[in-house]
């Protein structure tokens, strides 16, 4: 632990404590709690440039006592509003949901959080709900009953959670679910287990997959894959016989794998895109080692990313939780992990964006220094 100094406009802030073991980023969410000034516009001076959120102190070269400057404006202060309030349960039911701007929650059915936060996830999709709206009520030659089922479930549950602002009660979707995916059924002295929630995730993502792609619904040809579709390119190498080949593959998110070098959700993420597998190799006649390394090629419109926390632990043959720490930022930025060519696309709308930020950074540093204010 180090203890510091920071310079902030006209304030001080005599000691602060930097954890040196962690990342910059913690240390510019410490400097948010205490002015106000958000981690992304954050500008702190360290050995003649700016501190990044990802760098190593240990090379930096900050000292006990030392005195830091950081530039950056704060969020503005959310004024008391002058009206007198409305308390929200005093509002008609219909109302109150409108005011709110969320629907209802979920209850516990008995270890069905997994469950429950799948859900909730899935209904803030607005473009998901509008799908399920125009699913038929007929069930499709093609498509098997139980899916046919839990993708009716689902539809009434969302249409329950937008009506209500009282909790509401999944049994109908929990005992389709059960049925579709017995794995959820499983009993352990009499009472239903916890599950995980990312294989409910997947599971239920191919259940409307399947439904919303089946030919008596025409809405959208793919709609999940066009919503958390992430397309991959990948390059799978053998070092020993130095064949070489490609593939590509869809899947719906992105793995963060958690180790003892894991400290950021972008460390975990390429840890994630490489992998090993040992597979025939035609050249040496026999099994070996090759390895993979993946990009991206296309994004979806919502990406969703998997903390691998679950391993097989082979000397107690059951599976354990991986409880390290692993920061995240709030804007997650894939860029370094995307293809050649889809960088070529991003660079575009990236800039767009780096341009209009520069333009509020500026016309809010102007209105500062300027001495007037706006009315």
């Amino acid at each position: 632990m180090l203890t510091v100094s920071v310079k902030w406009q006209k304030e001080l802030f005599p000691k602060v404590e930097i954890d040196t073991s962690q990342p910059p980023y913690v240390f510019k969410c410490q400097l948010h709690d205490l002015t106000g000034v958000p981690p992304e516009r954050q500008k702190i001076m360290v050995k003649g440039g700016l501190l990044k959120d990802d760098a190593n102190w240990a090379t930096l070269g900050v000292k006990e006592g030392q005195k830091l400057m950081m530039m950056g404006t704060a969020d503005e202060i959310v004024k008391t509003p002058e009206k007198v309030p409305v308390f929200m349960e005093d509002l008609p039911e219909e109302e109150q949901v409108i005011a709110v701007g969320h629907t209802a929650g979920l209850f516990n059915l008995g270890n069905t959080c997994y469950m429950n936060s799948t859900v909730q996830c899935l209904h803030s999709v607005p473009e998901l709900k509008s799908a399920l709206v125009s699913y038929p009520s007929q069930k499709s030659s093609d498509l098997d009953h139980t899916s046919h089922m839990l993708t009716s479930a689902t539809r009434e549950l969302f249409n329950e959670l937008d009506k209500s602002v009282k909790p509401v009660a999944p049994m109908q979707f929990w005992m389709v679910l059960r049925k579709k995916y017995p794995q959820f059924g499983q009993l352990h002295n009499g009472v239903y287990m916890q599950q995980d929630a990312e294989e409910c995730w997947t599971q239920l993502l191919y259940t409307l997959s399947q439904s919303l792609r089946s030919p008596s619904f025409s809405e959208n040809p793919d709609t999940i894959m066009a919503l958390f579709g992430i397309q991959l390119g990948s390059r799978v190498h053998c070092q020993e016989s130095g064949e070489e080949s490609s593939e590509t593959e869809s899947v719906y998110s992105l793995k963060c794998h958690i180790s003892q070098e894991v400290n950021h959700l972008h460390e975990g993420l390429k840890h994630g895109l490489k992998s090993e597998l040992e597979k025939a190799s035609p050249c040496l006649g026999r099994s070996a080692l090759y390895l993979k390394e993946s990009r991206i090629n296309a994004l979806p419109r919502y990406l969703t990313v998997q903390f691998v926390r679950f391993f097989w632990k082979r000397e107690s043959n059951q599976k354990a939780k991986i409880l390290r720490k692993v920061d995240y930022p709030l804007q997650l930025d894939v860029y370094d992990f995307c293809s050649d060519d889809l960088r070529k696309q991003l660079e575009a709308p990236r800039k767009i964006l780096r341009d209009e930020e520069g333009k509020k950074a500026g016309l809010k540093a102007k209105e500062k220094t300027s001495g007037f204010k706006r009315q």
